[in-house]
């Protein structure tokens, strides 16, 4: 017997329509930005968050958390990157046990390539929507994603 549920709370209707929305923009840039420069849209986080660092590079556990990632499922979207030429490993001068994953020169022309593709992407998706309705929706995404 199968029970369906005609109501639920504001809540987890939210939570459930941003797992799909979520699914559904994946698919777009992952789509896209493969087509035109060989990256998925989780490679593209990462590049986009080393290369919005000053120096260009983080520490694995570090950049996990800015993705909201584990450590090894970062390490699964790094190998690939790594082996491509986009990023690649250094290690900590006073820590043997450390080690970055920083942004090459490669790398950095493909971000800035990527960048301009995905911003078009994004305003694909998401339309002529205000501004101060997407600025609501990024504050309340903020406060989900800091869990």
């Amino acid at each position: 017997m199968t029970t369906q549920l005609n109501s639920i709370a504001p809540g987890l209707e939210f939570c459930l329509r941003l797992a799909k929305a979520h699914a559904a923009v994946v698919r777009r840039f992952d789509r896209r930005l493969g087509a035109f420069h060989g990256i998925g849209f989780g490679d593209f986080v990462v590049l986009w968050h080393l290369g919005n660092e000053p120096q260009g590079k983080l520490r694995g556990v570090d950049l996990a958390e800015k993705v909201g990632l584990t450590a090894s499922a970062v390490t699964r979207i790094l190998i690939p990157l790594e082996k491509i030429g986009l990023v690649a490993r250094q290690p900590d001068p006073r820590d043997a046990r450390v080690s970055y994953a920083a942004l090459t020169a490669a790398g950095r022309r493909i971000l800035k390539e990527s960048v301009e593709t995905a911003e078009l992407i994004a305003q694909d998706a998401i339309g002529a929507d205000p501004v101060p309705r997407l600025a609501a929706a990024s504050e309340v995404l903020a406060r989900l994603g800091s869990s």
